[in-house]
């Protein structure tokens, strides 16, 4: 008996250093994350690519840089790997259909283009040299053929021999004022002279902005991310020989624009895109979808009316059925998936019953299933839909998150995010059954760290609404203790987060590593939970989602660990807003974190690359008296005498998607005010800089957080 209890303890206490002898997840543990996406299969299905973004060290101790390159698989559970090496990367892989060739994607003199691989030996060769650049390769079925997209600016498209033959103008009105039928963009031979004629006036203005030296804005949509621009760009569809050297032949014309284009069979393609004459490409937010013979004739909208965006065709691979998705663009609206035949009509569709969001649209084969991943209840899940029984199969979990896939026959590779690792490449069967993990790119590093993992709860709220929301308890948690808990907040507003969700799993895992517990959730107005869910903060951001918000935190409280003097909060974007929205109505925080934030609808209307969000959610415009009212009421500004929490705000000096005025507003209020406030800008930092920004800001974003949060509650 005596020998056994001792057996026990020792194998306790084994057990006991094998877990204390795991470590936490540190900070710079961001820098080891590889994320898996592209991935395409070959036709017989032996093998598939695939590409990794990984983050390498850079030009100093601290700078790192993100670097794609492509991989390879053979579907036999064989463990990948890599296939371009060069510091150029590589990208968008598109296997040729007898399986010998490789097309991706690489930049050459500064432009992105299309180079091949060849599996018989030998280095890749680079395939287009197009002036305007090359990419989303795609072959045609007797690989005689490359398809790729290119996007060319308007000034160029106006003086391009080849693309514009007959020097042709828009035939939509190009909107500056004080002239008629686009006669401005009619270049005559007058000499530029600043002393001369108006003609020679104006030849000498379009000079300054040629060179730089001013820019002329006409258009509606002139804020891209990080600046602003006067250019308007065209994004057309171009073919090639598979053979270097070969020429290049455009497929689409004119001053429009086309996304996805896909081979239909040998001679003819569809791709979505807007033809329109009558308005100003800013002001339409409509799609269509057209076939077109690969030598630019016979172009036929197969899809397309007034008010609704046609997007995403998927051909089967007889090239009898279309699958697509549509909407309304100008509202809050969830994707509809259908499917029709290509050489039907709209009136033929059969509607795919899945009320969420489609998108990654592919057709099995034997065109019997159209298979989709959509944001739902905290996951990316992958379902297909039966084209015989008419019903969607869920075929995996919520608790994960698919970010790509590829099929063939009985094969399916995809990768996927769960909490116990952000990224890895999965071999299953048609119906993702006898799940494989067939890759180790997170799983080595991983294997001696501790994680803490979600617990997912649900509340109905006032709207009899349900919110799930998920509690993670601090990495070293001990019952009895009490921890100081943090409530993060999603943006979008329209995003969802969940276990399945990759662009959050490091911060979580940082903050419960330094001993913070998190509850986050999906408030009303998340996506991932249907069109009525979606449509529940229509003209209510503030007062409705923070109920949702904080009902979660206040469920996570009463389990009774957390230390409810030691209460915090951040969220950036949309969340950025709702923090400040509620740290004005509720003083039960100890330090609160706003990042990249919307504070006032008026300003941001005008300041903001997302302005549209305002007449979609509210209505209509700042100069309308009742939308008006209603800014104002749902503007956190308003409040701001109100807020008493320490607060430290966030912004990238050069986010153009929400507008750096929107923080600066809230900063000089709170010091004017005589609050404890603390603003942060990053230096060339756009929206994007916590998930694809400088990784040295992002750290610094994230360890900023922890160390003013930090100031006060110790």
């Amino acid at each position: 008996m005596r020998k056994f209890l001792v057996t026990i303890l020792l194998t306790s206490c084994c057990y006991f250093v094998t877990a204390q002898s795991k470590e936490t997840i540190k900070v710079t543990d961001m820098l080891q994350i590889k994320s898996i996406n592209n991935i395409t299969i070959t036709d017989d299905g032996s093998k598939a690519a695939f590409t990794v973004l990984s983050i390498e060290a850079d030009t100093s101790e601290w700078e790192h840089k993100y670097v794609t390159q492509v991989w390879t698989v053979d579907t036999d559970g064989s463990q990948p790997r890599q296939l371009t090496f060069a510091k150029e990367g590589g990208s968008q892989p598109a296997w040729s259909h007898d399986g010998k060739q490789l097309a991706f994607v690489r930049a050459a003199d500064g432009k992105p283009q299309v180079f091949l691989l060849g599996f018989n030996g030998g280095e890749a060769i680079q395939l287009t040299k197009f002036k305007y650049g090359a990419g989303n390769p795609e072959w045609s079925k007797d690989g005689k053929h490359i398809l790729f997209t290119s996007q060319i600016p308007l000034k160029d498209l106006l003086t391009d021999s080849v693309l514009n033959v007959k020097k042709e103008i828009p035939g939509w009105p190009f909107e500056k004022p004080g002239f008629k039928e686009n006669a401005n963009l009619k270049r005559d031979t007058a000499k530029a002279n600043p002393d001369g004629t108006i003609e020679a006036i104006r030849a000498y203005l379009f000079n300054n902005e040629k060179d730089n030296k001013a820019k002329v804005i006409d258009g509606l949509t002139f804020q891209e991310e990080a600046v602003t621009s006067s250019a308007i760009n065209f994004n057309h569809i171009f073919i090639t020989e598979a053979t270097p050297g070969a020429a290049v032949k455009t497929v689409t014309h004119g001053f429009y624009s086309f996304n996805e284009a896909h081979f239909i069979d040998d001679n003819s393609i569809v791709t979505d895109g807007d033809v329109n004459d009558d308005e100003h490409p800013d002001r339409r937010l409509e799609s269509e979808i057209f076939r077109v013979n690969i030598d630019g004739t016979g172009m036929k909208k197969i899809l397309g009316k007034n008010g609704m965006s046609y997007n995403n065709p998927a051909v089967s691979s007889s090239g009898k059925w279309l699958a697509y998705t549509y909407r309304k663009p100008d509202i809050v609206s969830v994707d509809s998936l259908a499917i029709m035949p290509l050489n039907g009509n709209e009136e033929d569709r059969i509607e795919v019953p899945f009320d969420r969001n489609k998108q990654n649209l592919s057709w099995s084969k034997d065109e019997n299933f159209l298979y989709f991943t959509s944001p739902a209840n905290g996951g990316v899940v992958l379902s297909r839909f039966n084209r015989k029984t008419k019903k969607v199969e869920k075929l995996t979990d919520f608790n994960s998150g698919v970010s790509g896939y590829a099929l063939n026959d009985n094969k399916l590779l995809f990768s996927k995010t769960e909490v116990e690792n952000p990224s890895e490449l999965y071999l299953a069967d048609a119906a993702a059954k006898s799940q494989q993990l067939i890759s180790s790119f997170n799983t080595k590093w991983l294997k001696n760290k501790q994680l803490s993992f979600p617990e997912k709860h649900t509340f109905t709220n006032d709207k009899g609404m349900t919110v799930e929301y998920w509690v993670m308890k601090p990495a070293n948690y001990e019952a009895g203790k009490k921890y100081p808990l943090l409530l993060e907040i999603h943006g979008g507003p329209s995003a969802m987060w969940g276990p399945g969700e990759s662009t959050m799993w490091h911060e979580f895992q940082f903050f419960c590593a330094r001993g913070y517990g998190v509850v986050y959730s999906n408030p009303r107005g998340s996506g991932g939970y249907g069109l009525e869910f979606l449509k529940g903060n229509v003209g209510d951001w503030g007062n409705g989602p923070t109920s949702d918000v904080l009902g979660a935190l206040d469920r996570t409280v009463a389990e009774g660990w957390a230390d409810t003097s030691k209460l915090l909060i951040t969220g950036g974007s949309y969340a950025g807003y709702l923090v400040s929205w509620i740290i004005g109505h509720d003083n039960r925080f100890k330090a609160a974190c706003s990042q990249r934030g919307v504070y006032d609808f008026s300003t941001f209307f005008g300041e903001g690359n997302a302005w549209r969000l305002v007449p979609i959610y509210f209505g209509g415009y700042p100069w309308e008296k009742k939308v008006k009212e209603l800014l104002d009421k749902e503007s956190p500004i308003t409040y701001v005498q109100h807020i008493t929490t320490p607060y430290i705000i966030f912004h990238g000096e050069n986010d153009l998607r929400t507008g750096v005025v929107q923080s600066e507003m809230l900063y000089k209020s709170l010091k004017v005010l005589g609050r404890q406030v603390e603003y942060v800008r990053h230096p060339g930092a756009t929206h994007e800089i916590t998930r694809s920004g400088n990784n040295r800001q992002r750290m610094d974003q994230m360890l900023r957080t922890y160390e003013f949060f930090e100031r006060f509650i110790h």
